[in-house]
């Protein structure tokens, strides 16, 4: 088997629907990619920060108009796959489970547990099975490089932490928020998951630097979450989410060394070669391209 060479970073950046507008990236431009898993959030935005190449996609969309459970993740991870994004960063509004974490603080996720149901979690299925492994679904040279962005940004930033993901769209009950907090989950939000899945099985290392905006409902005698105290804080926090952004690309290595993740699906499909779907491998020819041969 060939060695992996070094190649330029080209990093994926999911986040909000300002973030791009609000980086100023070089030679910007916005670009509607289409995917063959249906329509992603919106058009992607790409352009360069200090030399290196990015590509934003709101979560989303345009207006925060997509929630969480109709967010069409697969088209999402797949599009920024096609723009040739070597590394994804995922950046959230994100519930605190713990006293310490508190609005304001950012935490470099690298672990998380999965309460969602009923999404679109993979991009194989019959005719093409596959099983990558997750246990652990981030990559750590991105999150480091990202916590490390984020305090040189002026951010206090927790460098691990468990995110449980549920589907929303309503706030936790105060008896669930204690049951997570039971589990050893650390904080909370309604979109890490399937979109780490889905980057691992497109061999792309993934991180996710999560904005903590409340405490959740766990605190006893304190109110409940509120959407409206939630945006207050993404509000203020909005331009220490830019500024990471731009010390991530000052910070990124000259060259991008392989990751083990690169390669992620060579042990993964057990399909047999003659029973491979080729309508399931037509849509693949950009997750699993380099498996496939449809391009480099």
């Amino acid at each position: 088997m060939r060695a992996d060479k070094p190649r330029s970073w080209h990093i994926g950046v999911i986040g909000g629907s300002g973030l791009a507008a609000g980086i100023a990236l070089d030679d910007a431009q916005d670009i509607a990619v289409s995917s063959p898993f249906g329509a992603p959030s919106g058009p992607v935005t790409t352009g360069r920060l200090g030399g290196v190449r990015f590509t934003f996609i709101a979560r989303h969309g345009a207006g925060h108009r997509i929630p969480p459970a109709a967010i069409n993740y697969r088209a999402n991870i797949d599009v920024l796959k096609r723009c040739g994004v070597t590394d994804l960063l995922g950046l959230s509004a994100i519930g605190s489970l713990r006293e310490d974490m508190a609005p304001g603080s950012f935490v470099a996720v690298d672990q998380f547990i999965d309460r969602t149901s009923g999404r679109e979690n993979s991009f194989f299925g019959p005719g093409l099975v596959a099983h990558v492994g997750l246990a652990d679904p981030v990559c750590p040279r991105l999150a480091v490089l990202a916590g490390a962005a984020a305090r040189r940004a002026g951010a206090e930033v927790y460098p691990a932490g468990c995110y449980l993901t549920i589907d929303g769209p309503q706030f936790s009950t105060r008896a669930e928020s204690r049951l997570y907090r039971a589990w050893g989950a650390d904080v909370i939000g309604m979109t890490a998951m399937p979109e780490a899945r889905l980057a691992r099985e497109a061999e792309l290392p993934y991180a996710l630097l999560g904005m903590v905006t409340d405490w959740d409902a766990w605190r006893e005698g304190a109110a409940g979450v509120e959407a409206a105290d939630i945006i207050a804080v993404m509000h203020a926090n909005a331009a220490l989410a830019r500024e990471a952004v731009r010390a991530l690309a000052a910070s990124l290595p000259p060259v991008r060394e392989p990751s083990p993740i690169d390669r992620a699906l060579d042990s993964a499909i057990i399909t047999a070669p003659d029973a491979h779907d080729p309508r399931l491998i037509a849509r693949l020819d950009a997750v699993a391209a380099r498996l496939f041969g449809e391009r480099e």
